[in-house]
């Protein structure tokens, strides 16, 4: 009897080491993840005082410690192992969330990915329990005396994962996604009180507060005055927070806060109409400040549409989004006094014209005047008001395609030297045009500055000689603690390329001097710009840190398209232009020169 072979098999089942590692791969993401997930098991627990505690921006040390309601000896054993929780008993209660976390994937994804030690004990207890895991094996467990609450310590997160913890960003970086997750938590319970320390420096001490005077001691004193708070309930859905003067809008995200249930949401729609009701008041590429607070029935809305629970979507989206419109759209205009006229309207009726109603709105501007333009020669005079663009600097920074040569405008290296020596004019403010000996030259003014800049800046970066011009009474700001710690790290750099700033206790800085190459009085603007500016070009990938903070001075520095020369100016631009390495292109590579030939020009009568 012939015998009959078992078919091959292919598929194996994982073992629990690798299935964990990769679920914690799913879970963890970096430090931030790890916070968040500790901070929320802290809200749950129902503290009411937490405290975290990092080392390298978690790479090293995370730390969490709450006074909530602690855990037995079984249940700190029990929430290492996946799946486990407190917060879901039944089906049901997948629809009527109301807590942090309810994955019971967290505590096991963390620990099978660091080294943990947790110590609990419950308020009614002698004494608590520890547990130390290592790559999620329990090491130890023993009796320990403690306070009432949990503290959960992770030490080098990632040690058994080398290729995920080597794609950690910069420390500047990864404390600013656990800043984030830290401002989530902290504004959204503003009855708690929180303490946050990083490397030994104390970022937050927060007490139980009011939501204003949580933002206030989060973000600063300049913001006391400039909120606007709003709130409407219907039978259906609560809407509440605080709007931000648009005074406060900056050029980066991130003081824009959505939270559902208490918890935070990303909604892509939703935050699109509501940056809209600041088109009226601010620049292009300008960001307002806002929370907003959606409170609702939880069988209302689905958080399963997104693996982090970030994304949620709304039962009836079109009622949520249009009360939180309105009522956002209400309050600002009563805090800026707006009128409130329909749409198409009385100045149209009246004979105005869209032009009209625009200088009607820039004439009212809350800004009052517009920033003045920057100096950006030693013989520069100009007083002219600058309009900065906001949105071309977005442009060149995040320009996905390369510029590519038209057949029209060929650039012709030494050309510049049949420059004829006569006059130069510019073309809307925002081009020199030139002749030459043989052809008409466009010079960009906006990319022919900035390399300039850049070009200047790396040698006074590298001779450690910089060109500093001192101010007549120093300036103190207060940055905000990611703004700080980025500007701690490259502090050396900054002092290289003509800034003299020192760093205070309390997020504070004072500034004695600036770069020469820079109009003098609008020094706080400039520093938080700048950092702005360098954080943003973190995706210019191949720039290391001393061409970023290069590069970022240039792009704020640099004079904007729109703002009018004197003909001694726009000599004194195109000399220097000629005398950098590359003045052909900026530094991301957009062209500062066009060419056109005669008889390309004559081609074009034909």
């Amino acid at each position: 009897m012939r015998e009959v072979k078992e078919p091959e098999s292919y598929i194996r089942l994982l073992p629990d080491a690798i299935i964990d590692k990769i679920a914690a791969g799913e879970v963890i993401q970096r430090p931030a993840s790890v916070v968040k997930e500790l901070l929320d098991n802290a809200i749950d627990a129902g503290a009411d005082h937490i405290q975290l505690v990092i080392e390298q921006s978690g790479r090293t040390l995370i730390q969490v410690t709450d006074n909530g309601c602690g855990m037995s000896e079984v249940d700190l054993e029990r929430c290492f192992i996946r799946h486990a929780t407190s917060k879901i008993q039944g089906i049901d209660d997948l629809y009527a969330i109301r807590t942090m976390g309810f994955r019971g994937e967290a505590m096991s994804s963390i620990s099978a990915i660091s080294q943990v030690d947790a110590k609990s004990k419950l308020h009614n207890q002698d004494a608590g329990w520890s547990i130390r895991l290592h790559g999620g094996e329990i090491q130890q467990k023993s009796p320990v005396a403690t306070t009432n609450g949990t503290q959960v310590t992770v030490r080098n997160l990632f040690f058994n994962v080398p290729a995920r913890r080597q794609f950690l960003k910069t420390d500047a970086t990864e404390f600013r996604h656990i800043l984030k997750t830290v401002q989530h938590a902290a504004i959204s319970h503003p009855k708690i009180s929180f303490t946050f320390v990083s490397d030994a420096d104390t970022v937050y001490q927060l007490p139980a507060q009011s939501l204003e005077d949580r933002i206030v001691g989060m973000f600063g004193k300049r913001y006391k005055a400039s909120l606007i708070p709003f709130s409407e309930q219907t039978s259906y859905v609560t809407v509440h927070g605080v709007a931000g003067d648009p005074k406060l809008s900056k050029k980066s995200r991130g003081e824009q806060f959505l939270f559902v249930n208490g918890r935070p949401f990303q909604h892509r729609y939703l935050m699109h109409v509501l940056l809209s009701l600041y088109d009226n008041w601010t620049h292009a590429n300008e960001y307002p400040f806002f929370i907003l607070f959606i409170e609702i029935e939880p069988a209302k809305i689905d958080i399963n549409v997104h693996p982090a629970k970030a994304e949620i979507k709304f039962e009836d989206e079109r009622s949520v989004i249009q009360l939180s419109l309105s009522v956002m759209k209400r309050a600002l205009n009563e805090h800026l006094h707006v009128p409130i006229i329909p749409s198409g309207s009385i100045l149209e009726g009246a004979g105005f014209n869209s032009e009209q109603n625009q200088a009607i709105v820039e004439e009212q501007h809350p800004f009052g005047t517009k920033a003045k333009g920057l100096n950006f020669l030693n013989a520069a005079k100009s007083t002219t008001k600058l309009d900065t663009h906001g949105g071309e600097i977005a442009r060149q920074l995040y320009a996905n395609e390369p510029w590519e040569q038209n057949s029209q405008t060929t650039l012709v290296e030494g050309d510049e030297d049949r420059f004829t020596n006569g006059f130069y004019w510019q073309l809307h403010s925002s081009y020199i045009v030139t002749q030459t000996r043989t052809g008409l030259c466009l010079i960009d003014q906006y990319y022919a500055h900035k390399r300039i800049l850049f070009e200047k800046t790396l040698k006074a970066a590298d001779l450690a000689l910089p060109s500093t011009q001192q101010l007549l009474f120093s300036q103190q700001i207060d940055l905000s603690a990611s703004d700080y710690v980025l500007l701690k790290e490259i502090h050396p750099l900054i002092q290289k390329i003509g800034f003299s700033v020192s760093l205070l206790s309390g997020y504070s800085i004072l500034i004695d001097g600036v770069p020469s190459d820079i109009t003098k009085g609008d020094e706080a603007r400039m520093i938080t710009d700048l950092l702005q500016t360098y954080r943003e070009l973190d995706k210019v990938v191949s720039f290391n840190a001393r061409e970023r903070l290069a590069l970022a001075f240039a792009t704020r520095a640099a004079i904007q398209k729109g703002q009018k020369l004197e003909q001694e100016q726009m000599e004194a631009l195109v000399d220097e232009l000629f005398a950098c390495e590359e003045p052909y292109y900026d530094p991301l590579k957009h062209p500062t020169i066009l060419f056109m030939s005669m008889s390309e020009i004559q081609q074009r009568f034909r």
